[in-house]
């Protein structure tokens, strides 16, 4: 009976600790932007990801740096960006699926650069509704992306 309670406690921690994971997904990479920017981008096409659009919100919030005085950007980015990207076969293949998870698409991820180190963070594609019947594209899905991040050399922060 106790085997059966440990086997139990051990199962339950674990699917725990899976859920646990986050529905936001934070990786580092050192080095400087530009050449950061250039890797991911390169690994996310090589698991063709094509990025789109690339909004520059450090660009668009700077102009409100003598608004918002003390307020603007505490945390001291020198770079805060998006890259919005797509997989056209991943997008197919949710709408087959779960045409609801077509919120999902575009993509994107946020860089966060200070110092020496960007910051890479994500929704986690899995996270968003565990119950689609989605989930295990959603969840290939992700494993391609973190795949194509983890060729640049960014560890995941948690």
């Amino acid at each position: 009976m106790r085997t059966l309670l440990n086997t139990l406690f051990f199962l339950t921690f674990t699917f725990c600790g899976i859920s646990q994971a986050g529905s936001i997904l934070h990786m580092t990479l050192e080095g400087d932007y530009d050449g950061n920017y250039v890797e991911i981008n390169s690994q996310l096409e090589a698991q063709r990801f094509y990025v789109i659009f690339e909004p520059n919100i450090g660009g668009s919030i700077a102009n409100f740096k003598e608004r918002w005085g003390e307020d603007y950007n505490r945390n001291g980015f020198t770079e805060i960006r998006s890259l919005v990207f797509c997989n056209p076969w991943y997008v197919n293949q949710v709408l087959n699926l779960d045409p609801e998870m077509a919120a999902l698409c575009p993509l994107s991820l946020t860089l966060l650069q200070k110092g020496n180190q960007t910051e890479i963070m994500m929704l986690r594609p899995s996270a968003i509704k565990p119950e689609s019947p989605a989930q295990k594209i959603l969840l290939e899905l992700e494993a391609d992306l973190m795949k194509a991040l983890k060729a640049t050399g960014a560890v995941e922060v948690n």
